[in-house]
């Protein structure tokens, strides 16, 4: 029970509430003083100012005052409620429930202190307690239909679906009239139920209700999706083959719609007669479009094929579609479809006629065949680029052509920039992407295009500035607090991976931070709505969303960053002095090696970089005072912006514990990437070296059921076992028996090489395997490095080595301070003149 107040303070304190809610702070503030004047031990009051001076940007502040509410008065609902916002704050949601729940107790009919408990549960994913809470909230406002929607959710959630289905059907049975067409609530409702009749295997029944309840229903796309699904679940192929007919004359484009009818009609994949017939119906219907040509020809073979290349070709290339090759490349693991649509191409590229188009082609060729010939040249030259079609001498060819139609289309100059890309000479493929930018100032993609290749080129400032183009550059930070603030992942991780070549590591750590806090962001973002799409109605987007935050951190992109944020955890790690060396780098803006210098020279040289890096951390916080607005900035929340007191990333790039900023990022990984390889690799990097086997070797297990050829498979496969064996002494007797019975064909120590030998043996014309079989026998007593650095050079005979591959080399004889490292420069920039790589810096 909350202290008494008398009137005058009591209506204080509803105003002190009122001025939170709609913010106005100062006010009160204000209020709030002058009742603890009066009351200076009033709980309520305490939590009320304490709530405020959180929402002001001071936490730490208001978690010590409400701590005094809560002394003052243990048993108000309100100091616990507050107590809970605060954690909320603060995203300690577990510590909020706590809090809540306590509240709870001493005010059981509070509703909104029931609501926030609700949403902390179902954002922490508690079930279980959600259900127990929606509950309540029905129990208290039956009357409130968001309250049966709410709990028929949190049923489906916790996987009661019967239990789900029943609330729906409840609340339907207390309506009076049948609600009206525009209740899209309902509407929304209804087929929410529909899918959860679905889910819980009754298909017959959810037919049934879907055919009664969709009369009145406006989303009759999703009424016949639905439809056209359960009838050919149910084995009633004619009727669902009218439903997806009727699908694809409202969207002909759709490639599900045509799966869906291909089941309908009991169309193989094999059957290309009925196939080909389909499709050449919904063609003759759509001249127009473009899926009923497109589909085919990943079933169609021999002359079928040719004719229905040659036709869909004939009409991308006459009306200069620039996505024609972008179309059919998925259909180039096959090498006769390949070898077709380059043969086509040839002959529309050099004017000649082909007999399979019913004439077209010989009319196209008295006319004007120019643009057909140059979409033609154009497919070419993305022909060739392509990895699996790659000749880049042609593709130059090929582009240059094209350009001599038309110099100034954006798109071929924008493959010139590729293939040069390809080549290896990223400079030269900045500059010509730069120069696609200038012919259409006005188009965002290319616009970012060229600032992806000047980061690709290390041209972090010029691209900053090719992005300013398309930001609004208003606020302090400039165009990077721009893309920050839109969550431009693309951007800011290619920036990231920049300065990671660089070897300026702190700024790359904290452009990689921000994604993971962009994720985090998005985790947290839908709080808002559990209660937003309850008050739209939105139910069936609402369940898709949670089931989608679920697997959040599958994206590539978070995938991509955290890699790349562990690899540098782990070199700070192995070599701390790589702290150092980043700062002097994001100083000079050159990347540097301490550790070949003299060490006096190096103690200089680190001192003279402290002392600079304070200097420019002075200059910049002095240049950012002067920039600050007169308002301080705010989030979309309207809540005041913390300021990034490292924005060089200093802070992240000397910590003392780099293997737990490791495991901060590849938890989320190897929970929501386990399939993929390179997360289990480096998962055993990171384990390997916090000596916890047993992790160590899951990964490797995982990693060798994914792709057991894998090179790096093998090298992990014999640092693991020389890491147990010099780890023998201190490894209790458990793990070491688990080690044994879950990897029984652990190669033994002394016979590794023998293990390393099979493996190069059957490898032998792989540079990737190769590698990994140097750095092994590198790990092993007594290595010859004058040996392995030799057949390092010996890989650039191989046949089929690849550029990407020749860069690997290069790196493992830098890795080794090899004097070797010019001479495979040298022997590289034979085998690849155009790049920049291997070019003497």
């Amino acid at each position: 029970m909350s202290q008494p107040l008398n009137s005058k303070e009591a209506s204080l304190f509803k105003q002190v509430i009122r001025n939170y809610e709609t913010k106005q702070y100062k006010k009160g503030l204000k209020a709030a003083e002058q009742i603890l004047r009066k009351a200076p031990n009033h709980g309520d009051t305490l939590a009320m100012k304490a709530l405020i001076i959180n929402s002001q940007g001071r936490p730490e502040e208001a978690f010590a005052l409400a701590k005094v509410a809560l002394k003052n008065d243990m048993k108000s609902h309100v100091c616990w409620h507050v107590y809970g916002l605060l954690y909320r704050a603060e995203k300690n949601f577990e510590e909020a429930i706590k809090a809540y729940k306590f509240a709870l107790r001493l005010e059981p009919d509070s509703q909104q202190i029931q609501r926030d408990l609700a949403l902390l549960q179902i954002q922490m994913r508690d079930y279980q307690g959600y259900e127990e809470s929606r509950n309540a909230m029905l129990q208290a406002r039956s009357g409130l239909r968001q309250n049966w929607t709410a709990l028929a959710i949190a049923h489906h959630l916790a996987g009661n679906l019967v239990d789900a289905e029943k609330v729906l059907t409840t609340y339907e049975e207390t309506l009076k009239t049948p609600p009206p067409k525009t209740d899209i609530e309902h509407s929304e409702a209804v087929l929410y139920k529909n899918t959860i009749i679905a889910e819980m295997g009754e298909i017959e029944r959810a037919l049934d209700h879907l055919n009664a309840a969709s009369k009145q229903n406006p989303d009759k796309n999703a009424v016949l999706e639905m439809r056209a699904d359960y009838l050919l679940r149910l084995g009633r192929r004619e009727e669902a083959a009218r439903v997806y007919r009727h699908l694809l004359d409202r969207n002909a484009e759709y490639k599900v719609y045509y799966e869906g009818l291909e089941q309908s009609l009991g169309l193989e994949k094999t059957d290309a007669k009925g196939l080909k017939a389909m499709y050449a119906e919904y063609a003759l219907k759509n001249p127009r479009g473009d899926a009923a040509l497109r589909i085919p020809l990943g079933f169609l073979k021999d002359g079928d094929f040719r004719q229905a290349a040659d036709r869909y070709l004939y009409k991308m290339f006459s009306k200069g579609v620039p996505s024609t090759f972008a179309n059919v490349k998925a259909l180039y693991s096959d090498e006769f479809k390949q070898d077709t649509f380059k043969e086509l191409a040839h002959n529309y590229a050099s004017r000649q006629t082909s007999p399979q188009v019913n004439g077209t082609a010989e009319q196209q060729t008295n006319g004007d065949s120019s643009p057909l010939q140059a979409s033609a040249l154009y497919f070419l030259a993305q022909h060739y680029d392509y990895h699996l079609s790659r000749d880049l001498d042609k593709a130059q060819d090929f582009v240059e052509k094209a350009i001599e139609f038309s110099p100034k289309s954006v798109d071929f100059q924008m493959t010139k920039a590729r293939i040069m890309k390809h080549r290896g000479n990223i400079q030269k493929a900045s500059e010509l992407m730069e120069h696609a930018r200038t012919l259409d100032e006005r188009d965002r993609y290319i616009n970012t295009k060229s600032a992806k290749y000047q980061l690709r080129n290390d041209e972090n400032d010029n691209a900053i500035k090719t992005m300013s183009k398309f930001t609004r550059n208003e606020v302090a930070g400039g165009p990077l607090a721009d893309l920050h603030d839109m969550q431009c992942m693309w951007y800011i991780t290619e920036d990231g991976e920049s300065y990671m070549r660089q070897g300026k590591l702190g700024l790359a750590l904290k452009r990689f931070t921000s994604i993971y806090d962009i994720f985090d962001i998005w985790q947290e973002d839908q709080f808002d709505f559990h209660s937003f799409s309850l008050r739209k109605g939105q139910i069936r987007a609402y369940v898709d969303m949670i089931r989608w935050e679920d697997r959040l951190r599958e994206h590539p992109f978070y995938s991509r960053v955290a890699v790349s944020a562990i690899k540098i955890y782990l070199l700070l790690h192995d070599k701390p002095q790589l702290a150092q060396e980043s700062l002097a780098n994001g100083l000079n803006g050159e990347s540097s090696d301490l550790s070949n210098m003299d060490p006096n020279e190096r103690k200089k040289a680190l001192k003279k970089a402290r002392k600079d890096h304070q200097k420019q951390e002075k200059a910049e916080a002095e240049k950012r005072d002067a920039k600050k607005p007169n308002t301080p900035a705010t989030t979309a929340d309207g809540e005041p912006k913390k300021e990034d007191t490292d924005p060089q990333g200093t802070k992240l790039v000397q910590t003392t514990e780099p293997l737990k900023g490791a495991m901060k990022f590849l938890t989320p990984l190897l929970e929501f990437s386990p399939r993929n390889i390179d997360v289990q690799n480096i998962g055993f990097d990171v384990f390997i070296r916090r000596k916890k086997f047993l992790l160590a070797l899951k990964c490797l297990l995982a990693a060798l059921k994914i792709d057991s050829n894998d090179p790096s498979v093998h090298e992990n496969t014999v640092r693991f076992r020389l890491e147990i064996d010099d780890a023998s002494s201190s490894i209790p007797s458990k793990v070491s028996e688990i080690i044994s019975s879950e990897y029984p064909n652990l190669p033994a120590k002394a016979d590794l090489t023998q293990y390393s030998n099979t493996f190069l043996s059957n490898h032998q014309n792989s540079a990737l395997h190769k590698y990994s079989y140097l750095r092994v026998r590198q790990l092993q007593p007594s290595p010859s490095q004058p040996q392995n650095e030799e057949e390092v050079l010996a890989t650039l005979d191989l046949e089929g080595i690849t550029l990407d591959e020749a860069k690997e080399g290069l790196k493992l004889l830098k890795d080794w301070k090899s004097a070797k490292v010019e001479a495979f420069r040298e022997r590289a920039a034979q085998k690849w003149p155009e790049a920049t790589s291997f070019k003497s810096k």
